[in-house]
């Protein structure tokens, strides 16, 4: 692997950026975890400092990246590096080092005030934060230039090769059946809207037993990984061999809890079976935040909330929360997989998730263009879910103010979620070829469903642009009937 002696060389060359970045992340963890809010200015300074450091390294990169690119009979690996490192160089030859800096120290400040503002559920104690972001954000579109729409040059960022015309093509197929098959749904009421357990206080201590038999039950090694509380569930790769992920305890409604760590589980499965020759390289990461949110959601959708899952969880489940003595797995079963509109994105039940992601498409593509001010977010937001789902939100906590995105500056994410459904059908579709889901979950051998994503999706870690992964992997890219095939199985089937 990565033999070649000119690859080598850039490799060695970018062993300093590799250790910014490791930085970075745990400055970013901290940032979510333990960071005290009065520290927002100081943190912002290192961070900006940071990133100066790094994008003045990575421009260094140009001759010996120009060198390697020439080398023929080069493998995929290596190939790899120097495509995403072309990437790199990319966005910090067109970014100017006012720019990089300005967007650092907005992210610090934005997020530690975007979450003063969402526990007061006061947007205009946030607007001005998004105000600067949002304009930083345009500039940046610029800067990297497009070819159709300014929010192509965003969503290119974290999903490469991600355009508004997939994503409109996606949406344009999967909107009409998501309606649907949810309008089937809630007439046929055998998946409740409303669910007792829903309104049950429980222990927070008893809830985070419960997660951490559950994350030995999916085999998540000891040394190499940990689990903390934070505002907003993430995960963080620090390293191939430091994954870390975050839960949230509020104290209602325990589902929310122990799917927020299965999910963020299935980020860091991902993050630590990818080779780990690819330590120290640009590959080290998986192939875009897409393919990373289609393994999140196939652990906690697939397979956490399958009738296998929660049988084998309910004896778990009954040892630790008293209040559930009267419930059995059936009913535990409809419990997890309640349907209903909602307001709250991060608790949208499968069927009606993506409008969520629909929704933050559209206001993102609008700011982009500039149809719309940051003062109308609120008010679009109100009225496009409730187009959606029929639903409005009583307070901007449970509206604009509800995800930590946009305090970061993460324009042109939320579009991977959708990607990673799309993705998680297309798994779904495909693994079922191969081994029989059902009974590895019975059984608990999550080791050998571990192996076969990790062969046919970790391992590569960057290796592959995700369409060419997919289509490597499974001989067709962003496919959305899959997933309406896996819904109408699991909601629709008698």
């Amino acid at each position: 692997m990565l033999a070649n002696p000119l690859v080598r060389d850039l490799l060695e060359k970018y062993s300093p950026i590799w250790a910014l970045n490791h930085s970075t992340a745990v400055l970013n963890w901290d940032l979510e975890t333990n960071m005290p809010e009065e520290a927002a200015k100081a943190r912002a300074f290192a961070s900006a400092q940071l990133a100066l450091m790094r994008q003045k390294l990575i421009l260094s990169l140009n001759d010996p990246l120009h060198r390697a690119s020439q080398e023929r009979d080069l493998d995929d690996y290596e190939k790899g590096v120097i495509r995403v490192l072309k990437r790199h160089l990319d966005y910090n030859t067109k970014i100017p080092p006012s720019l990089v800096e300005a967007l650092q120290k907005i992210k610090a400040e934005s997020t530690i005030n975007w979450r003063i503002a969402r526990k007061k559920s006061d947007y205009r104690t946030f607007q001005p934060y998004l105000e600067k972001m949002i304009e930083l954000k345009r500039e940046e579109a610029d800067k990297l230039g497009y070819d159709k729409h300014p929010y192509d040059a965003l969503l290119d960022l974290g999903e490469e090769g991600l355009t508004v015309r997939d994503m409109d093509s996606i949406f344009s197929k999967l909107i009409p059946n998501l309606k649907r098959i949810l309008s089937k749904v809630s007439m046929e009421s055998r998946f409740p809207s409303n669910h007792p357990l829903e309104s049950v206080k429980y222990d927070s201590n008893a809830v985070e037993e419960v997660n951490k038999e559950i994350l030995k039950i999916l085999g998540m090694p000891e040394k190499k990984f940990r689990m903390d509380v934070s505002t907003h569930p993430f995960t963080t790769s620090i390293a191939l061999n430091d994954v870390r992920i975050t839960t949230r305890y509020e104290g209602i409604n325990f589902k929310s809890s122990i799917y927020s760590t299965i999910h963020e589980a299935g980020h860091a499965i991902y993050g630590l079976q990818v080779n780990q020759d690819l330590e120290f390289t640009p590959l080290r990461n998986g192939a875009s935040s897409g393919v990373h949110e289609s393994q999140s959601r196939f652990w906690e959708n697939v397979v956490g909330r399958s009738m296998e899952f929660t049988k084998m969880l309910t004896p778990l489940l009954k040892e630790k929360l008293s209040f559930l003595s009267g419930y059995d797995s059936d009913q535990l079963y409809y419990y997890f997989n309640s349907v209903r509109p909602s307001l709250i994105r991060v608790d949208a039940d499968e069927l009606t998730y993506n409008f969520h992601i629909a929704l933050r498409y559209e206001i993102e593509k609008k700011i982009l263009e500039g149809k719309v001010s940051v003062s109308e977010i609120p008010q679009i937001w109100s009225d496009t879910i409730g187009e959606f789902l029929g639903v409005k939100p009583p307070a901007d906590s449970m509206g604009a103010l509800q995800d930590v995105h946009w305090s970061s500056g993460s324009f042109g994410n939320f579009p991977s979620y959708t990607i990673g459904n799309v993705v998680d059908g297309l798994i779904w579709q495909n693994i079922r070829k191969n081994l029989d889901l059902d009974q590895i979950i019975r059984e608990r051998n999550f080791g050998e469903l571990k192996n076969w994503l990790g062969e046919n999706i970790h391992q590569w870690g960057g290796t592959y642009a995700p369409k060419d992964l997919l289509m490597k992997t499974f001989s067709e890219e962003y496919n959305p009937e899959y997933l309406v095939r896996y819904l109408e199985k699991k909601y629709l089937a008698s």
